[in-house]
């Protein structure tokens, strides 16, 4: 299968995650993509949607879905989401897609946080792939001397040429050279740097279950 199949099989099983009659909170990038591809067919069981960028809320009404603003909601029985790394324990590297503030601020106001993604997501250890530190671009220089006392290797994330601002019209800094054994305290660590907005670390609250597309087929995973 390819990755894109696999892609599309988990965003098929996580369609039994929604909750007929509820608002759903709905991710970034392109596993929730197909999330919502899945999620259309199906529209006519929820209220509505969450989402957690201006990208995801633009795909969702294509698909007429109604798409709720947050400070609206007081609570939603399921966010589902992608990840670009997550361990078996559920904690996970996320913000790939540059929205990891509003992922973390939409499941955080979640009952149950389902992770989709192709079983390469599955590692030992985080940190492979680069964890996306959101900043205010004011503080890009202090926070990554900052990142680099704590033994990372940050770099401003650009393309053509300008800094890739997020949503909210920050900047990201992408740090490598960690393997994260603790991510639960270097989440904490990097929380408590003046200028950080948010870090693509989601341990303090992880996953509850994530759905893994294998070529044995979708794997279920609960936290």
């Amino acid at each position: 299968m390819t990755q894109d199949e696999l892609k599309q099989a988990v965003a098929r099983a996580a369609i039994d995650y929604i909750v007929d009659g509820e608002i759903i909170g709905v991710g970034t990038g392109s596993t929730a993509n197909f999330f919502i591809e899945e999620l259309g067919k199906v529209k006519h069981r929820i209220k509505g949607a969450v989402a957690s960028s201006e990208a995801t809320a633009e795909r969702l009404r294509g698909h007429g879905i109604t798409v709720y603003d947050l400070n609206d909601v007081e609570s939603m029985a399921v966010y589902i989401d992608g990840a670009d790394e997550i361990t078996s324990t559920g904690a996970m590297i996320k913000g790939g897609g540059a929205a990891l503030t509003r992922e973390k601020i939409v499941a955080s106001v979640a009952q149950k946080f389902v992770c989709i993604a192709d079983g390469s997501k599955l590692v030992p250890l985080l940190g492979k792939f680069p964890l996306p530190v959101e900043v205010i671009p004011m503080a890009r220089a202090v926070v990554a001397r900052n990142l680099i006392a704590l033994g990372g290797e940050p770099r401003l994330r650009i393309k053509d040429g300008k800094p890739v601002l997020t949503d909210n019209g920050c900047e990201l800094l992408d740090v490598h050279g960690w393997q994260i054994a603790e991510p639960k305290l270097l989440e904490a660590q990097i929380n408590a740097i003046v200028g950080v907005v948010a870090v693509g670390l989601f341990a303090q609250r992880g996953a509850d279950v994530a759905l893994l597309g294998t070529a044995e087929g979708v794997q279920k995973f609960t936290f």
